[in-house]
C-alpha cells in the first residue's frame, strides 16, 4: 500500500506526496506521465482522451467492504492511492485541482482561522456571513488550477460562483449539472467535441455517509455510485479512459463523537480544522498538549504543529500563508472518535473524516 506508516504503534498513514497521492494525479495526466509510474493504471498515460471522475467520500476500504454492491468499480484496473492531510474535501479537492499538497496551496482544512475569524471553506463564510469580499478566494489560494489550463469541469450548478469553487477551480470551463442525467450528458458532450481531459465531480456518497452513517442508506448510495460509473463508461468510446478516484474515505462515528473537554477549551483561544483533525490555537502549546493528552489521549494522537510539519504531513514545502493557518496543537482521531465543534455550527454528522486512519486516507484510482 502507498504512504508511510506513522509509527509509534499507531494505525495511521501519511500521504505519499512523492508518488501515489491524489495531489499527483492531474500532474501525471497533464504534465509528466512518468510521475505515475507504478501506480497509475495501465494504459492511462497513452490515452488521447481521459475523463477523471471524482466521487466524494469513496474510500478504498469502504469499496472493498462492498464489492457485491459495486461490481463495476470492484473489477476495474488499478488500486489504492493516498489522499492528503487532513483527509477532508476542501484540502483534497484543492490538491487534486492544483497538483500540490495542502502545505503549498494553503487550503489546509474545512475550518481555517483567518484574521481572527474562522472561515468555513466549503461555504466560504464566517460567523459574520458570506466572506467572499472579506477573504477573497483568488487571494486566499493562488496556485493555478490544472497548471493554468482551462479544461472542462462538470460540477454541480449550485457551486457556480461559490468562494470555494473560485479558490480551487478558477479559470476552468465550468459545465454545470442539476441532475445525474445531465452530469453524464455533459461528460459525453465534452468528449464528443474533442476535449482531451474532462473533470467530473459527484458528492452524493459523502453526503449520505455524513447524514445517515454507514448502514442501509450508505449501501444503497454505494450501489448507485457504481451504476453512475457504469453509465458514464457506457456513453464513452472504447478508446477514452475513464479514471475514477476520490478525495477521502470516511468513518462512521455515530456513537463516538464527544465535546472537547472543558479543561482543554480553557487552554485554547480558538478551535479550527475538522471533527477528526482538530486544531487548537493556544499561547501555551506545551500546556495544551499536556491537558489534551490527559483528557483525549486515549482516542486521539496529540501533536504540535511543528511535529506534524517535520513528519511531512502537509508536504515537503510549507508556504507562509499555509503556516499561519495551522493551529498550534492538533488532535488526530483514532478509530471512530470525533470531537464536536464547540460553536455548535457543525451539523450532527454520523459519518466523518479528516484524520489519518487507513479508512480515511486510502482512495481508489481505477480505470473503468
Amino acid at each position: 500500500m502507498p504512504g508511510t506508516p506513522w509509527g509509534d504503534g499507531e494505525d495511521f498513514v501519511l500521504p505519499d506526496y512523492d508518488g501515489a497521492c491524489v495531489s499527483n494525479v492531474v500532474p501525471a495526466l497533464l504534465e509528466y506521465p512518468p510521475l505515475g509510474t507504478g501506480w497509475m493504471p495501465d494504459g492511462v498515460a497513452e490515452a488521447n482522451q481521459v475523463v477523471l471522475l471524482v466521487i466524494d467520500g469513496l474510500g478504498w476500504e469502504q469499496l472493498h467492504g462492498r464489492t457485491a454492491l459495486a461490481p463495476t468499480l470492484s473489477t476495474a484496473r488499478g488500486g489504492p492511492i493516498t489522499t492528503v492531510a487532513p483527509s477532508t474535501t476542501a484540502a483534497a479537492l484543492s490538491s487534486i485541482a492544483t497538483g500540490v499538497p495542502p502545505g503549498e496551496h494553503g487550503v489546509v482544512g474545512y475550518k481555517i482561522r483567518v484574521g481572527g475569524q474562522t472561515l468555513n471553506t466549503l461555504r466560504w463564510s464566517t460567523g459574520n456571513g458570506d466572506a467572499r469580499k472579506l477573504i477573497p478566494p483568488r487571494e486566499f489560494q493562488q496556485v493555478p488550477a490544472f497548471g493554468g489550463r482551462a479544461p472542462v469541469v462538470v460540477n454541480k450548478a449550485e457551486f457556480i460562483g461559490s468562494g470555494f469553487t473560485i479558490a480551487h477551480l478558477d479559470g476552468v470551463d465550468y459545465r454545470p449539472y442539476g441532475t445525474i442525467a445531465t452530469l453524464v450528458w455533459e461528460i459525453e458532450r465534452a468528449v464528443a467535441t474533442g476535449e482531451r481531459f474532462v473533470y467530473g465531480y459527484y458528492d452524493g456518497l459523502d453526503r449520505v455517509g455524513h447524514e445517515r452513517g454507514h448502514a442501509g442508506a450508505f449501501d444503497a448510495e454505494f450501489a448507485f455510485v457504481d451504476r453512475l460509473v457504469g453509465d458514464v463508461r457506457a456513453v464513452l468510446p472504447d478508446d477514452v479512459v475513464l479514471l475514477v478516484t476520490a478525495d477521502h474515505g470516511q468513518v462512521d462515528t455515530t456513537d463516538l463523537a464527544r465535546p472537547i473537554a472543558e479543561p482543554v477549551m480553557r487552554s485554547t483561544t480558538a478551535v479550527s480544522g475538522e471533527d477528526r483533525f482538530v486544531w487548537l490555537h493556544t499561547s501555551n502549546p506545551s500546556e495544551t498538549v499536556r491537558v489534551a493528552r490527559e483528557h483525549h489521549g486515549h482516542d486521539f494522537v496529540v501533536a504540535t504543529r511543528d511535529e506534524l510539519i517535520e513528519r511531512g504531513t502537509f508536504g515537503r514545502r510549507i508556504a507562509p500563508n499555509a503556516l499561519e493557518r495551522f493551529g498550534d496543537v492538533a488532535l488526530l482521531a483514532r478509530g471512530g472518535a470525533a470531537l464536536l465543534d464547540p460553536t455548535g455550527r457543525t451539523p450532527n454528522l454520523l459519518g466523518r473524516h479528516g484524520s489519518l486512519t487507513p479508512a480515511e486516507m486510502y482512495v481508489p484510482l481505477v480505470s473503468v
